[in-house]
């Protein structure tokens, strides 16, 4: 007998299916569907019907998912398909689109997913786009051609009860989906991966088979599809009568009824499986019957070994019993997988096999969002009818956070909410009691709104609330005695202003008999916490005053009022150790390293006693860091406002800046294009947060690589706030002001007018980015002269030789997806353009690196998504059993 080593296993198996293409189906039900679901994407709302081939009933997917479109494939590839694929949902809007699918907790679920293009846009050209379970990649969806379909498979044990499944959109064509299916299986089975694995099916075959069908529901009791395949050098056996059904693997019994033995009786019984991911994890399944009735002198038993070392001893199938051998232990590490089936020295029969499984795992370990919270902010979105592409998991994975949420994130607990935006938002009604349950939230800004109602009373059991905007609504009655005291403590930063109806306890009765008179709230309220107005004069005195602050002492000490705390001078010489180590030079003064405690590390910024100008950028940056908060904005931890020692601390950031790891440093880590466009999304994050989330807006003016510092982690969070500017939305489309900004990173437009808007943080940004690109500085030195030229006019002139190789950082050494290359230097380059108008906000800005990120992602993630996943596994495609 031929050993079928290098055998190529998936060619032989798609031409199998090719032979039976032709067929039609046609099946008889049984009664059992309990616990499938099965939709039908694309079908109308309130539809239902069942398919006569398999007697599987199913119903619209309308229910599970509130986006995309229905579309019937072209009229010449309807003929002969199940009516599931006749139509599907497409997803040309939107980055990521999910289903959200109810199921029993605990559950180990089959879970299918088929796509048939059928030429539904009369493109002719399929796409590809990748697949994911939760917060997870599943799969990359790709297609031979429009009229070959492609099936994702996935065993996976639910952690909760419901299920996202989404498509999301790598560039490279609308996804879309025709039929997804839920079967519950037995716990007793396909149960020894870890709870952070779910199992992809490979292979599932019917070795053996006399026919060219392949058997699902009804023959499997778990609507597995079992497909048919026979070796070249084997020989079929099989029975009239049916095995008896495994109780717990349940393998169909027209299945069992046909196996395969060697055509040289006293050879082994040999396959392969080639082709695979080294790195690929595998877990093997094979169903053994024996199919004829032995005499006393005759017996069958057998070893299996895998690339030549033992895997099962002395198998003997039971006469129509099924015996399951499986893999208990993933195996991993090689290409490929030499099979052999060899008879013992006693047997007088050769080896046989009934039917064989291939599974690869894949990692599920990334952390969803608590189910408390994906419940609340699922609520939060129906009550107001939030129209934000707010989809899937709300905080993971992090490139498809949620636009207005900021999230925990550490190794061990899963994501929670800690900041919702919803400013703007056109929310009307009472404050919802859904926010209630947002147990862990730390900041809240409903402001902008046309909320009407009191100030609900629950908002004071939020343990965790630290900020809390309500401005610019229409609240009425008082406000929660607890919210006051919480404010006064310093625990809490609360703004209410600008809600007429609003007032606190002691002077509601006034408002009711002089509701004439105007009562300014905040005022009246909060006195000293009112930390933009206070600021505001306490920066004019300063600047009118600057000369006497060190004979007036405590003129500027109202002016830090605020939820931070606040420290003594003694105190800041405590935690920096007399200002030992200095960790480099901001714009007012010196930062200095510091511990509040053993283990929080700080910042600390001193002001210089002698800088007229760092005063008033000191005062810029307490105005701003006391306002906003946000994940991608580094954090005051406190202040020290104490005469003439004025210092603000912040969150230390173990990585530095950003420039020590770019172009003319000496750091040898080399950052990954990964971490290259990780980096770009957090920095766009926290200046789309200025522009958009803070109402009035506000432009940082300086946004350079020293000024985005990095956490261990490498979060990147701008910082250096001293030039900072509010832009009033009353004022027109810009304000006059005088320049400021540094050399290379200042917008020309701005330079030349003195016109400043959002427009101006967009061109510096894009200089950062092109930077992060290709490990160039701002100003670029021609080697052998004293010319220099900007990065924007560099990477101009190279993208002209079309090599995208030689824009990006050398020190990658190619580790880059091209497509996400290219894409991030267009946009870098739209950044930068001449013509403000034509530069995209940063809101486009992080929706087209998160592309870059996603394709990169792909490309990483290719080792585990190979061909042999065998995408030709379809039921559309192969005949099932009459």
């Amino acid at each position: 007998m031929r050993v079928m080593k290098g055998y190529n296993y998936k060619t032989l198996f798609f031409f199998s299916l090719l032979n039976a293409f032709a067929l039609v189906l046609v099946v008889h039900a049984q009664d059992g569907q309990s616990g499938f679901i099965s939709l039908d994407c694309g079908l109308p709302l309130n539809s239902n019907y069942t398919e006569s081939s398999t007697e599987l009933k199913y119903i619209s997917d309308v229910p599970f998912i509130s986006t995309g479109s229905s579309h019937s494939i072209a009229p010449e590839y309807k003929a002969g398909r199940q009516e599931q694929v006749k139509i599907l949902r497409s997803f040309p809007e939107g980055i990521r689109n999910c289903y959200r699918v109810n199921v029993t907790k605990g559950t180990r679920y089959l879970i299918r997913a088929t796509f048939f293009h059928g030429n539904y846009d009369n493109q002719n050209t399929a796409p590809e786009f990748d697949l994911h379970i939760g917060a997870n990649l599943w799969s990359t969806v790709t297609f031979v051609n429009v009229s070959i379909s492609s099936l994702k498979e996935i065993i996976h044990l639910t952690s909760r009860d419901f299920v996202h499944v989404c498509l999301v959109n790598t560039g490279s064509g609308t996804p879309f989906i025709s039929a997804l299916e839920f079967r519950p299986l037995s716990s007793e089975i396909y149960n020894y991966t870890a709870p952070s694995e779910s199992l992809a099916l490979l292979y599932r075959l019917d070795i053996g088979s006399i026919t060219d069908l392949a058997y699902r529901y009804p023959y499997d009791f778990y609507d597995r599809s079992w497909l048919p395949y026979n070796g070249k050098w084997w020989t079929l056996i099989s029975t009239s009568k049916y095995a008896q059904s495994q109780r717990s693997y349940r393998p169909p019994a027209i299945v069992m009824s046909t196996a395969a033995t060697p055509i040289n009786e006293s050879e082994p019984m040999i396959f392969s499986l080639n082709d695979l991911d080294e790195k690929a994890n595998l877990y093997f399944y094979m169903y053994f019957t024996e199919t004829q009735s032995l005499k006393a002198n005759q017996s069958r038993s057998f070893n299996i070994t895998i690339n030549g070392e033992v895997w099962s001893e002395a198998v003997t199938p039971l006469y129509l019993n099924t015996t399951t051998i499986f893999s208990t232990v993933g195996q991993s590490g090689s290409p490929e997988y030499n099979f052999s089936l060899v008879k013992l020295q006693n047997s007088t029969l050769p080896p046989i096999l009934n039917a064989f499984e291939v599974y690869s795992t894949i990692d599920v370990s990334q952390l969803e969002t608590d189910q408390n919270d994906v419940n609340s902010i699922n609520n939060v979105k129906s009550t107001y009818g939030i129209k934000r592409n707010w989809d899937g998991d709300p905080c993971a994975p992090v490139e498809y956070l949620w636009t207005g949420l900021n999230c925990s994130y550490n190794d061990f607990d899963p994501r929670s909410i800690i900041s919702l935006n919803l400013s703007s938002s056109g929310l009307t009604g009472n404050v919802t009691t859904h926010i209630s349950k947002l147990s862990r939230i730390q900041s809240l800004d409903l402001s902008n709104n046309s909320l009407t109602g009191p100030v609900p009373q629950f908002l004071t059991r939020l343990p965790n609330l630290r900020i809390l905007n309500l401005e610019r609504n229409n609240l009425t009655g008082s406000i929660p005695i607890e919210l006051i005291k919480k404010s006064n403590s310093g625990l809490l930063s609360l703004s209410v202003g600008e809600n007429p109806h609003l007032c606190d306890s002691s002077n509601c009765e006034k408002k009711k008999k002089k509701k004439s008179t105007a009562i300014p709230i905040l005022a009246s309220v909060f006195g000293g916490l009112v930390v933009t107005l206070l600021i505001a004069v306490a920066v004019f005195v300063g600047l009118k005053k600057i000369k006497k602050k060190t004979q007036e002492p405590n003129a500027q000490k109202d002016s830090f009022e605020s939820s931070k705390r606040q420290f003594t001078y003694s105190e800041v010489l405590r935690i920096t150790n007399n200002f030992e180590r200095i960790l480099g030079k901001g714009g007012f003064g010196t930062v200095y390293h510091g511990f509040i405690d053993e283990n929080t590390q700080v910042a600390v910024k001193v002001l210089s006693s002698s800088s007229v100008q760092g005063y008033q950028q000191f005062q810029a940056e307490v105005q701003l860091l006391m306002k906003v908060y946000h994940r991608n904005l580094t954090s005051l931890v406190g202040y020290c406002n104490e005469g003439t020692e004025l210092a603000l601390i912040y969150e230390y950031m173990a990585n530095g800046d950003l420039a020590s790891h770019l172009s003319g440093h000496s750091n040898t880590n080399v950052l990954s294009w990964e971490g290259r466009i990780r980096i770009a999304i957090d920095a766009a994050q926290g200046l789309e947060y200025m522009h958009l989330g803070c109402k009035p807006p506000i432009i940082h003016r300086d946004v350079k690589t020293t000024n985005i510092l990095l956490t261990e982690k490498f979060q990147a969070k701008l910082a250096d706030f001293g030039l900072s500017r509010v832009f009033p939305t009353d004022t027109g489309t810009h304000v006059s002001t005088v320049v400021a900004g540094t050399p290379g990173y200042l917008d020309p437009a701005y330079h030349l007018t003195n016109m400043l808007n959002e427009t101006s943080d967009i061109y510096s940004y894009g200089v950062v980015l092109l930077e992060i690109i290709t490990n160039q500085p701002a100003i670029i030195k021609i080697s052998g002269s004293d010319e220099r030229i900007h990065i924007s006019r560099w990477v101009s002139s190279t993208i002209d030789n079309g090599a995208i190789t030689s824009i990006v950082d050398p020190r990658l050494e190619g580790g880059f997806d091209i497509n996400s290359a290219w894409k991030a230097v267009e946009i870098g380059m739209a950044c930068v353009s001449a013509t403000p108008g034509k530069r995209p906000n940063m809101s486009e800005v992080i929706s087209g690196l998160k592309e870059c990120l996603a394709t990169e992602l792909a490309r990483n993630n290719h080792a585990q998504v190979t061909d042999s996943s065998l995408d030709v596994l379809t039921h559309e495609f192969t005949p099932l059993a009459r």
